[in-house]
């Protein structure tokens, strides 16, 4: 993939407008906006394939982490169809961020993520 006139910034937009998406036909449609259909999504919790798998995974996240926002922090880059970035999981009571995590998701062609690495780097106890 060619890197000239890849919006990295725009990328990292449509896939958190995926995943802070309040209802499950929002989130279809986020998912289809930013994600190939075959994508793959890893991260220390989850290991999904495809489209509808990713939607039903950002569900359960948003069920156990009700009215939290993900935002991005600092400047998504890129290169050669790669994008990084870092993220909170805001709590809209008081601000703070319980989870924190860091990704790097391959693009194909037309800038839609193919696949997701996700690092957790904070994480809240276990119940």
């Amino acid at each position: 993939m060619s890197d000239r006139g890849t919006d990295y910034p725009t990328v990292v937009q449509r896939y958190f407008a995926a995943w802070n998406a309040t209802t499950a036909e929002e989130r279809a449609k986020a998912v289809a906006a930013a994600f190939t259909e075959d994508v793959t999504y890893t991260d220390p919790l989850a290991d999904v394939r495809g489209q509808d798998a990713l939607a039903a995974l950002i569900g359960d996240v948003r069920q156990r982490f009700p009215g939290f926002e993900f935002r991005v922090t600092g400047t998504p880059d890129g290169h050669h169809g790669l994008v990084r970035f870092t993220w909170d999981l805001v709590a809209p009571a008081d601000g703070s961020a319980p989870v924190a995590g860091f990704d790097v998701a391959t693009l194909d062609d037309a800038g839609r993520i193919r696949t997701v690495s996700g690092f957790l780097d904070r994480v809240p106890p276990q119940a």
